[in-house]
């Protein structure tokens, strides 16, 4: 059977063999159900091991339900959530912040998908002001939408002038691992002052769910009294709740030889086959026949070339489009690599986009 390689979603990949092992270890006889099983200790055990004694963990079913539960954990009824424009609350959950949680997003605009402190500002003045929705929290993503990846400096800053202002801190951690493999540094590090964290499986080599952490010590005590309520109100608690379980802990604390954990093996993995790609593809950016749109910091690349060369490669490799191009006849593209995509994938890959764009020009 012919290997399917796609370079559309980093949700495309298959479960890593070692989350698979994981599944079936808690698929051992019966426990007890809704997370009080043996499964969901150890996941418990390996939150406050990864970010802190102070850290809880709630498994969900997944990203979507991670940011609407971590949102409405924070947030009045009144509430409203400042984020990128690009955010994936949103753009791409379907108005579930404001459906389900009825919350109201608003927005800042970012070229590169990271906020900066002083845009706060921008929203800042409707606090105490009954006819407009409070900025009571700010989401980030980490890694960014765009495939940007916010230094620690950076946000901290954010964090800091948020906080400031009086508002609690989100990440949408969905690609928390590949920002923190590009960083060089530790999941809870990555977090860089964030209230409450959604942690990402999905994309890092599990086959579904994720989880709200709470990593605030001022929240752990009204939150670990909360979030049982709200998960179950929200349709996020699972009564089989120890096969996601088993699944985060694998990616937590299952580690190779050299003692690296599975989340950082995988995202650095998919970070270095995006870096490969750009670098096979900077002499085609050289000499002018596509543009890089944003900088490969993660694991993905952002570039834009002319549309009929992107039609001719998708026949062969699905991938998605972005947005139109800045000019006529171009598209940007979106290409993600995974914790499964090999060296063989990318120069395969690579060898497609080169060749369509020669036979566009």
């Amino acid at each position: 059977m012919n290997r399917t390689v796609h370079f559309a979603s980093d949700n495309y990949a298959a479960v890593h063999p070692e989350v698979m092992a994981a599944m079936a270890a808690a698929n051992e006889g019966h426990d007890v159900a809704y997370g009080a099983d043996a499964a969901t200790a150890a996941f418990d055990a390996a939150i406050a091991s990864t970010f802190g004694e102070q850290a809880l963990g709630f498994p969900v079913f997944n990203g979507t339900g991670a940011n609407i539960v971590s949102l409405m954990a924070l947030s009045p009824r009144w509430g409203g959530i400042v984020a990128s424009e690009h955010a994936h609350i949103n753009v791409d959950e379907n108005g579930a912040p404001e459906r389900v949680g009825g919350l109201k997003i608003l927005q800042l605009p970012s070229v590169d998908g990271r906020l900066h402190p002083d845009q706060l500002a921008r929203y800042a003045g409707d606090l105490g002001d009954e006819h407009r929705a409070q900025p009571v929290v700010l989401s980030v993503t980490q890694s960014t939408e765009l495939g940007t990846v916010y230094s620690l400096e950076a946000m901290a800053d954010l964090t800091y002038a948020a906080h400031e202002l009086g508002m609690r801190v989100h990440m949408d951690g969905a690609r928390i691992a590949n920002a923190a493999a590009a960083l060089g540094v530790s999941l809870r590090e990555a977090t860089a002052g964030a209230d409450v964290l959604s942690f990402g499986g999905t994309k890092n080599g599990a086959m579904l769910g994720e989880a709200v952490v709470v990593l605030a010590e001022d929240l752990r005590s009204s939150l670990a009294h909360d979030l049982p309520y709200l998960r179950k109100a929200t349709m996020q608690l699972g009564s089989k709740m120890r096969y996601v379980s088993a699944q985060l802990s694998a990616l937590l604390t299952s580690t190779d030889l050299a003692g690296d954990p599975l989340w950082l093996r995988n995202a650095r993995h998919a970070n270095a086959m995006a870096a490969r790609l750009r670098e096979a593809l900077a002499p085609l950016a050289q000499a002018g026949v596509l543009r890089f749109t944003q900088p490969t910091e993660s694991n993905a690349v952002f570039v834009e070339l002319p549309r009929t060369a992107a039609d001719a490669v998708r026949a062969a490799f699905r991938f998605y489009d972005w947005q139109a191009g800045a000019t006529p006849g171009t598209v940007e593209a979106r290409w993600m690599c995974a914790w499964d995509t090999t060296a063989e994938d990318v120069d395969g890959f690579a060898r497609a986009i080169t060749e369509a764009l020669e036979t566009a020009r």
